[in-house]
């Protein structure tokens, strides 16, 4: 198999990863005059129960309902530990975060793939008939179904009555991926009180301004939490990130703020890449899917790097034949990029 990545490539303008584009105000400082009182001598807190606390604060829920792990990556591996494997399936609808189909294959988990419909959500009819189609693949119906929302790399968020359908449907866990749900209107974490077989999973990595902090995590029942607890490593998440992770939760209004922001400069984007005569798709997330009618979008890619901006190229993607994905950045960085791009198409 193939390992996961995204092109690391030296350049001045790095709009691929869709991390945020300013970092947390005051916040390494905070964490630099807090280390003095960790005991690093001794192993973490193996349940990093006052993380958990802190987060299920956030959420409306207890400790036990809160599962942390080494970015949302780590929290995805543990599901598919739990609940994948040999004999069961995982369900992805098409195109969507390559990763849940991968670590599902890594832990011997059968993918079933269905696709979205032309706005790229999942449609009806074709939730039926992944859910059915298990059989197919010597496991049965989809122990897990993965729904990324909003969807990375489209940007469209589910309609909640969606998300309903599939939570009132599937056989086996759904998990709900919300890597990007400060953007969205709503969560399916307010489904969570009614539906022990949902899972939401989190991350620090993008509104929180923490990318390089890997830190994410679920809110669950607490019979899942415990599920995903047996197949973590001891000791997993070390203390420096455990302090960091309740510090950063001391910052929830400036995150807000940097979400308005970030949408703000997200629409003035869309308007730019119309401009062009390119087809930007309708985003509820931190970057723009755009499509280059007529043009070859790896080309178009090639000529942003070598203009020093590096942009997503996901023309490889199910269904994304001449796209490309853009993460919203600073205004001077999105100055240079959408500059660039017109250089590229002319």
């Amino acid at each position: 198999m193939a390992g996961y990545h995204s092109p690391q490539i030296e350049v001045g303008i790095r709009l691929n990863t869709n991390e945020s584009p300013e970092p947390l105000a005051g916040f390494t400082e905070q964490v630099a005059a807090s280390l003095g009182t960790l005991a690093l001598n001794r192993y973490p807190d193996r349940e990093a129960l006052a993380l958990r606390r802190a987060l299920g604060a956030l959420h409306g829920v207890d400790a036990e309902q809160v599962y942390c792990a080494n970015g949302s990556n780590e929290v995805l591996q543990a599901i598919c530990l739990a609940y994948g494997g040999a004999g069961r399936s995982a369900a992805v609808f098409e195109p969507t975060y390559a990763l849940h189909g991968h670590i599902a294959r890594l832990t011997g988990t059968a993918v079933i793939e269905g696709e979205r419909d032309g706005e790229f959500l999942v449609e009806e009819g074709e939730l039926a008939r992944v859910l059915t189609v298990g059989g197919r693949f010597g496991a049965a119906e989809p122990a897990i179904v993965f729904v990324c929302s909003p969807n990375n790399p489209t940007g469209r968020a589910e309609p909640r009555d969606m998300v309903e359908r599939i939570v009132a449907s599937a056989p086996g866990l759904v998990v709900v991926d919300e890597a990007y749900g400060q953007f969205a209107r709503w969560s399916a974490a307010e489904l969570l009180a009614d539906n022990p077989h949902l899972v939401v999973v989190r991350t620090f990595s993008k509104t929180w301004s923490l990318a390089g902090l890997r830190l994410g995590y679920a809110v669950a029942d607490p019979e899942v939490v415990d599920a995903l607890l047996r197949v973590t490593l001891p000791y997993h998440l070390d203390s420096v990130k455990q302090l960091a992770g309740r510090i950063a939760l001391e910052h929830l209004d400036e995150m807000h703020d940097r979400v308005a922001r970030v949408v703000a400069e997200r629409e003035r984007v869309v308007h730019a890449l119309r401009a062009l005569g390119l087809r930007p798709f309708p985003s509820d997330a931190n970057f723009v899917l755009f499509a280059l009618p007529g043009r070859d979008a790896r080309e178009v890619w090639r000529s942003l790097v070598r203009q020093s901006v590096l942009v997503r190229d996901v023309s490889g993607f199910p269904h994304l034949d001449g796209c490309l994905r853009v993460t919203i950045g600073t205004p001077e960085e999105d100055d240079t990029f959408l500059a660039a791009l017109s250089a590229a198409l002319s």
